[in-house]
């Protein structure tokens, strides 16, 4: 973590716009259903509040469609329930891009809240290219849409005397309000610095990658092998064992010549799933694939089940590792000293397959190694089990954290100042 953080700065007095990740999963009722995220920003919150500075927040939710006001992902409710957490008054600003009223009349402790910034497609900077849209057309369309996000990150970092960047979630995105904001507030000499959640991400990663304590375990679960293709070959060249679970298994079971019935494969990968093996031998890193299957006659919470040793049936899908796998895969977790893990064991949400998802989750949490949970669906198996308190450090960001692992740049962190 070579970055600046909160603490390396000056703060009292100052106006400080900080990027938060609210990205939080909302209720038919615009209930938060799960607060984690907004939870792990009170750290800086306060701090940054404690310090005598004013704070203006901005955070995405959902994926609107960037053309203005959505209610179902407004901010609002998110910044209701923050309010609750601190016990104190957060205002909200409608609009993200005409909160210069609002801004203005903050005073040192008081709490802004913008509105959701992907109401502007410029936060992403994104453009489609339609089948009958010609080339030039296309390249005119990015030309003004950098534009207007340049006038974007322009505007909110108007809206601060300091930048701070506590939205790890979003660190691998280079958005107007993530990434692009830095070039203004840096044109104006302004710090753009780390809040204690971005660092403490940058941190236990970081260790992880590159301090690792042996044995240094890597769990990688999920639908498909084409979403962790990176991930797989990066830790290949890092860890002593990965452990394969999950839908991605199935490609590789099939490219060892099982038969997996009506399982998730991809069959394009069936080479590369193949090459992946090879490279692991030759690199003596131990790769562990499902011994036994719960095997299932259709995909549903209802369907029949039974385990499977060796090929499934051709009627018959696995959806989740059996008990003969979670009990190697247990054992093999016991002598780690570091684990990584990323994606679950199975189609977990149905409880009849979650099984081989909570031994892992037990297993990690009876092992007494440093445990990084990578975001996503990990977090809320871990979550569902109960778990959570025994794990070191539960990731915030499932994309962020493992283009980290794969040893890309993560645009959102890049453009902090550093120490």
């Amino acid at each position: 973590m070579n970055k600046q953080t909160i603490k390396d700065i000056e703060l009292k007095g100052k106006k400080v716009i900080m990027r938060v990740d609210f990205n939080v999963p909302l209720t038919a009722e615009q209930e938060i259903s799960d607060d984690t995220r907004v939870r792990a920003a009170l750290p800086s919150i306060k701090y940054i509040l404690d310090q005598g500075a004013a704070l203006t927040l901005m955070s995405h939710l959902g994926r609107p469609k960037g053309k203005g006001y959505e209610a179902e992902f407004s901010l609002k409710p998110v910044a209701a329930h923050l309010a609750k957490l601190l016990n104190k008054e957060v205002k909200f600003a409608a609009d993200c891009l005409n909160a210069d009223t609002e801004v203005a009349a903050l005073q040192p402790g008081q709490l802004l809240m913008l509105e959701n910034t992907r109401f502007y497609q410029a936060e992403e900077g994104k453009v489609k290219k339609s089948e009958d849209m010609s080339e030039e057309k296309y390249e005119a369309l990015k030309k003004e849409m950098k534009e207007a996000k340049q006038r974007m990150a322009a505007k909110l970092a108007s809206y601060g005397d300091v930048y701070v960047n506590d939205a790890f979630g979003s660190a691998h995105r280079e958005h107007a309000s993530t990434a692009t904001i830095c070039k203004f507030m840096k044109e104006k000499n302004a710090p753009c610095v780390a809040g204690f959640l971005m660092q403490k991400e940058l941190e236990y990663l970081g260790s992880a990658v590159e301090n690792a304590r042996r044995p240094f375990i890597a769990i990688i679960g999920g639908a498909k092998v084409s979403g962790k293709l990176e991930v797989l070959l990066s830790l290949m060249n890092k860890v002593d064992c990965i452990i394969i679970g999950g839908g991605m298994a199935y490609t590789f079971l099939k490219a060892k010549g099982r038969k997996i019935g009506l399982s998730l494969c991809e069959d394009e990968l069936l080479d590369k799933a193949l090459e992946i093996l090879a490279d692991a031998e030759a690199k003596k890193v131990k790769i562990m694939l499902p011994i036994d299957n719960v095997a299932a006659d259709a995909f549903d919470a209802q369907a029949n089940t039974k385990n499977v040793e060796g090929d499934i049936d051709d009627d018959w899908m696995g959806l989740d590792i059996g008990p003969k796998t979670q009990k190697a895969y247990a054992e093999e977790i016991k002598k780690a000293k570091t684990i990584v893990w990323n994606g679950p064991m199975g189609c977990f949400e149905m409880e009849k397959f979650a099984g081989g998802t909570m031994a892992v989750c037990q297993a990690v949490a009876d092992s007494g190694a440093v445990s990084i949970i990578g975001g996503g669906d990990s977090v809320s198996a871990v979550n569902q089990s109960g778990l959570a308190a025994k794990m070191s450090h539960i990731s915030t960001g499932g994309g962020a954290s493992l283009e980290f692992l794969e040893g890309k740049t993560l645009p959102g962190c890049q453009a902090l100042d550093d120490k």
